[in-house]
């Protein structure tokens, strides 16, 4: 036999549904209030506590870090190359093998061309600065009779500046030394690269095939096909701007009859990567050579402010005509981002600074609750 219902009373069912809400200032909304600060206070404190725990594991395992971002760059910058042979029934390998080949074979003809005029630049450095500081008399001359005046005035000893001098020089014992890590470091990346290239199309796969749910799959493989094509084609625009602006720095410097024109070429190139930064750095160091090879200072002079001229065309409109508005990136999150990636890992990390933040703006961009992110580094 079946208990009967219990039955509420229907007073108590009207107490029930007219308590009244908390109203302001009562003990209740005043603890709540209280509760949901401590936690956002503790959330702020614990993602501070993460972000400086991955800076330190950054800065920790670079030596580790470095060759898989540049080999996972180099990879994304070539894998187009690899997808076109796969479509033309190539396999994978064959094509991953040829073009590694032929990185080696232009990377050692590029080493074996300018290893000895760089070597002859840092032997010939302490002569070359004995017979650059003569040069600027007709420069110091106006300063030193002003100096003399000043301490004349004020009645104190004359000060002489004391003639600099370097000793910087490059052994046979260094090059030695240091062989062996570069070569494990360029065999490293040659490997990943070469490993990325050939399987990096099954890890993602693999990754895709254990999310759940087959919309979610679908989604992210639009975003990971789509990332890779837009970081590849950056990549790839990227370095073709940069190779065109050191050959036009090798022709300019050719027809200047400056030395070794080739060098400061593959020079400029390179620190192209690193905007703002690398222009300037490169203009010093044209100013500096030409003042060492030429007599007068206006020809001394010439190829640096040439060089000036070609890359504020470039960076003002040649690269932001091709790579378009949403390539273009804040000069404010790029001089933060090198800031931070330079102390990080010191020149490598400057020249992977902005492809890194060009990524990661592509990435968030279609990632659901970071983009903000992209929004705050866009131009």
């Amino acid at each position: 036999m079946n208990a009967p219902d219990p039955v509420v009373a229907p007073a108590a069912v009207d107490a029930a549904a007219t308590v009244p809400p908390p109203v302001a200032g009562s003990p209740q909304l005043r603890f709540a209030r209280s509760l949901r600060r401590h936690l956002l206070a503790v959330r702020v404190v614990l993602n501070a506590l993460l972000v400086l725990a991955l800076l330190y594991t950054v800065t920790v395992a670079r030596v580790l870090l470095i060759p898989l971002v540049l080999a996972a760059f180099i990879g994304l910058a070539l894998n187009p190359i690899v997808a076109a042979g796969a479509r033309h029934r190539l396999p994978r390998w064959l094509t991953a093998s040829v073009l590694v080949i032929a990185l080696l074979t232009g990377l050692g003809a590029g080493v074996g061309a300018l290893a000895q005029p760089a070597l002859g630049w840092f032997h010939g450095a302490p002569a070359a600065i004995r017979s650059f500081v003569p040069k600027l008399r007709s420069v110091t001359k106006p300063l030193e009779a002003a100096n003399r005046a000043t301490q004349t005035l004020v009645g104190g000893p004359l000060r002489t500046a004391p003639a600099p001098s370097s000793t910087m020089a490059i052994s046979a014992w260094d090059v030695v030394s240091t062989a062996p890590k570069v070569l494990a470091a360029v065999l490293t990346v040659v490997l990943l690269v070469f490993f990325f290239l050939v399987y990096g199309d099954s890890l993602l796969r693999r990754l895709v095939e254990i999310s759940p749910g087959f919309a979610y799959k679908r989604h992210a493989v639009e975003i990971v096909r789509s990332i890779q094509i837009e970081v590849s084609r950056y990549l790839l625009t990227a370095l073709a701007i940069n190779a065109t602006l050191g050959a036009l720095t090798t022709l300019m410097l050719w027809l200047y009859d400056m030395p070794d024109p080739l060098l400061w070429g593959v020079v400029a190139m390179t620190a192209n990567f690193i905007p703002y930064v690398g222009a300037i750095t490169t203009t010093i160091v044209l100013g500096l050579v030409g003042m060492i090879h030429a007599h007068d200072i206006g020809p001394a002079l010439l190829p640096a402010l040439t060089f000036a001229g070609i890359t504020a065309i470039e960076g003002n409109l040649i690269t932001p005509m091709i790579q378009g508005h949403r390539m273009r990136l804040s000069p404010i999150a790029i001089l933060i981002w090198l800031l931070v990636w330079g102390w990080l890992w010191g020149i490598p990390g400057a020249l992977l600074a902005v492809p890194m933040l060009t990524s990661a703006k592509l990435i968030t961009e279609r990632v659901r609750g970071w983009g903000w992110f992209a929004v705050m580094v866009q131009r």
